[in-house]
């Protein structure tokens, strides 16, 4: 078969299997990473808010910086970032936990160090029941004395 007609043969099949259009098939087939070209196939395959090359590539590239390490320490990546605290998961002592708790068996593994970090608050016990999302409604009751 010579290279013209599988190629067309490719770009074909590519058209009708993803629901894309030509030039996006074109994109796809001669993307320079197989691996990522793959990832992309999938991505357009399943996401249905994911309907050309440029999305696929996009979505991949985001995908990517979130993934990426922020702290050697913790080993905590962009996308396990805590709101509440400076970054990564080496610093927990003022927040209330919760993404902490979420990643704590990464952390322990990628530090060694195997402790129970609390991640519920002492006071009203908000999150000592294993649910990491329950409030801490401490703030509340000072808010309440002292509009009485």
């Amino acid at each position: 078969m010579p290279k013209n007609h599988a190629r067309k043969k490719a770009l074909a099949d590519l058209k009708v299997e993803l629901g894309i259009k030509h030039s996006c098939a074109i994109a796809l087939l001669d993307h320079p990473d197989a691996d990522e070209q793959g990832t992309l196939e999938r991505y357009l395959a399943e996401y249905v808010d994911i309907t050309t090359y440029k999305e696929a590539v996009d979505f991949l590239r985001r995908e990517q910086d979130l993934n990426q390490v922020m702290c050697e320490n913790c080993g905590w990546t962009f996308s396990m970032v805590c709101p509440e605290c400076p970054g990564c998961g080496c610093y927990n002592g003022e927040c209330s936990g919760w993404r902490h708790w979420e990643y704590q068996a990464q952390m322990d593994a990628a530090t060694g160090e195997y402790g129970s970090s609390s991640a519920h608050c002492d006071e009203c016990g908000a999150g000592s029941s294993g649910n990491p999302y329950e409030e801490c409604v401490c703030y509340d009751e000072d808010e309440e004395g002292q509009a009485a």
